[in-house]
This record gives structure tokens, C-alpha cells and sequence, in this order.
């Protein structure tokens, strides 16, 4: 299965939008009706104004969840931000709700980068542009629906037990925070061996042999060496063995 890289491998091309005129209630039934958290807002000339979500609806006067706060504080955040709140809470139309300026990306932007912009600006999707044009959405939905679509290739394509070892020693070393382990396969059962240093380094070197194609199960021989004592603790699953020959 080709792995997704860009924008264009994952994104919905059937945009669902509301007009900057549409009152809030339009845009609520939208979003229910289509299953959907958020909507790209146009003007009458169909270009991209803002961005519209359940966040933005979220604090009400008709539900009785505008933001309540004690006078002093009122005082103390100005009647700039104050008015801003009673927008939010009261505004009919969508225009006066949405967030401006929506974020954006290109459909030959890579998955990373729509990552960390929704990291860096705590969104949960990205309208995506053609010269200027929309021309999709792309969502944390949409990743996670690349996500569960993909899989590894049968393990007959795989070069064997020889071909798997390979592949795990290549990935355990490739990484900045991996020790040198002892690695054996057979049947495609890994067996991780060795010590570490650090108790998350065990994890993170099974996932490291769980992603490999092919490998069936990952066993974990792994000792965990106390830095300061130099004592030699046994992995869960050799403690478990002990206790149950014990």
C-alpha cells in the first residue's frame, strides 16, 4: 500500500461551507447534519473569509453557557475583551462568531507540516488551497482515517527470518536514543536482549521491532541496569517466567 506523504493522499475534496451571512443556528445544523466539528466560512463571492467550529458555539446565552465572571475580573480584562466575549455569546450571524484568517495549506504540503501546524496553532483541521482556491479540508479525522487504512505487507515478502533481523537491528540503530541489543528472530518472533538504561528505552524498542513487516510477535529479554547501584533488574516477562517455574 502506497504510504501517504501529502496533503492531496488524505484530504475531503467535498467541502461543506456556510455563507458569513448564514446565521449561527444554519451552521449548527450543518455540523450536525454532516457529522462534522468545523466550516470553512465564504463570502458571497465564494473565497475563504474564516473558520467556524464547535468551539465557537460553545458559550451561549440561548443555553445559558456565556462565560459569568466576578466584577473585579470584568475590571481587570477591559471592556475590549468584555465586548468581544458578548459577541461570541450573543451574535446571530456567523460572520460575527467565526475565526478570521483561517489557516491554510497547499495540496502539495506534506503531512507533517498540516501536524504542526495543528500542534503549534491548536486546531483540528486546515483548508487546503489551489491558486488561491479551495479546494479541500484536511482534519485530524482525515489522518486517522489514513491511519487505519494501512498495513504491512504479508510476510512472505519479507526475506524470512534473515530479512526481518536485518530490518529491526537497521531501525533499532537508526535511532539517537536506541542501545546496541542483541536481536533474534524466528518464525518470525522477535526476541530483544541486552540492557538499558532507561526503563522507556524498553517500549520504545519493541515499537521500534513492531513495526517491521513481518514480525509476528516481539519478546522482551530486556534488563534494566540501576545507574547509581549497578543493579540488574529482569524484564516483566522474565519475572513473570521466574515466578511461574518458582
Amino acid at each position: 500500500m502506497t504510504v501517504p506523504a501529502q496533503v492531496r493522499d488524505v484530504m475531503t475534496r467535498n467541502v461543506i461551507t456556510v455563507s458569513a451571512g448564514a446565521g449561527v443556528l444554519e451552521a449548527a445544523r450543518l455540523m450536525l447534519d454532516n457529522r462534522i466539528s468545523g466550516l470553512p466560512v465564504v463570502d458571497a463571492a465564494g473565497e475563504l473569509v474564516g473558520m467556524v467550529t464547535e468551539g465557537d458555539l460553545l458559550r451561549r446565552n440561548e443555553i445559558g453557557t456565556a462565560r459569568q465572571r466576578p466584577k473585579w475580573l470584568e475590571f481587570l480584562l477591559g471592556p475590549g475583551r468584555l465586548a468581544d466575549e458578548y459577541v461570541h455569546a450573543s451574535g446571530k450571524k456567523v460572520q460575527e462568531i467565526m475565526t478570521p484568517d483561517a489557516v491554510t495549506v497547499t495540496e502539495d504540503d506534506s503531512l507533517q507540516t498540516v501536524v504542526e501546524l495543528m500542534e503549534r496553532r491548536h486546531i483540528k483541521r486546515l483548508v487546503v488551497l489551489r491558486d488561491g482556491r479551495m479546494v479541500g479540508i484536511v482534519s485530524r479525522a482525515n489522518l486517522l482515517r489514513a491511519l487505519s487504512l494501512m498495513s504491512h505487507p504479508a510476510s512472505s515478502s519479507t526475506g524470512g527470518d534473515v530479512g526481518i533481523r536485518e530490518r529491526v537491528v537497521a531501525a533499532i540503530r537508526a535511532q539517537a536514543w536506541a542501545p546496541r541489543v542483541d536481536v533474534a528472530v524466528e518464525k518470525g518472533v522477535v526476541a530483544l536482549s541486552g540492557t538499558i538504561a532507561d526503563e522507556r528505552q524498553r517500549q520504545a524498542l519493541i515499537v521500534a521491532a513492531e513495526n517491521i513487516p513481518g514480525v509476528r510477535e516481539v519478546q522482551d529479554h530486556l534488563a534494566w541496569v540501576e545507574p547509581l547501584s549497578g543493579l540488574v533488574v529482569p524484564s516483566p516477562q522474565d519475572e513473570a517466567q521466574a515466578r511461574s517455574k518458582a
